[in-house]
């Protein structure tokens, strides 16, 4: 496993509508070590996703942490990934990226939405996720669509360095956005 180059802001390969993956490659080696490598990626830069434009493959995979049932961590993988919220219910979070480092806004997003996919074996999934996860893969799945989170922004306004972010904006518990 290694730890893969993240692309920035600025780079055309988040741009673009990442295309999809072949169901058929899913169980090859190269496929395989990609999952790995992209977990191995996350985990280095403390991301809580990574999709596959940000390590400069413009296929539609993601990775994210989750917990697992017994609240445990863990890593999914979503391939081919379509998403849909489940209600109207929009909020507004913070949120930062690992490809425009040291920078967050405040981003609405659907507070719950369905996931079907393909896991990092071939298999179907569907589930509903929610609150966070639900934020981090509407994060991840824009990167597969060539959307950055500044294009979900309703103002730019609620953009700021990380450093200012801690020192002034976390713990306002009254302003209704969570990191």
């Amino acid at each position: 496993m290694s730890i893969l180059k993240v692309s920035q802001m600025g780079h055309p390969v988040l741009r673009r509508v990442a295309d999809p993956v072949d169901p058929d490659q899913i169980q090859s080696e190269a496929f395989q070590r990609l999952v790995n490598d992209m977990e191995e990626t996350m985990v280095a830069y403390q991301g809580a996703g990574l999709a596959g434009p940000q390590v400069h493959v413009s296929n539609r995979i993601l990775v994210y942490q989750s917990q697992d049932d017994e609240g445990m961590p863990e890593i999914q993988t979503l391939v081919n990934p379509e998403i849909t919220p489940e209600n109207d219910e929009m909020e507004h979070g913070w949120e930062g990226c690992l490809s425009i480092p040291g920078i967050m806004g405040s981003v609405p997003r659907y507070t719950r939405i369905r996931v079907s996919a393909l896991d990092d074996e071939g298999e179907r999934v569907d589930y509903t996720a929610e609150a966070f996860e639900a934020r981090v893969i509407q994060h991840e799945v824009d990167h597969l669509d060539g959307i950055l989170y500044f294009d979900r922004m309703d103002d730019l306004k609620a953009l700021t360095f990380r450093a200012e972010y801690k020192m002034f904006c976390a713990g306002h518990e009254d302003d209704g956005e969570e990191e």
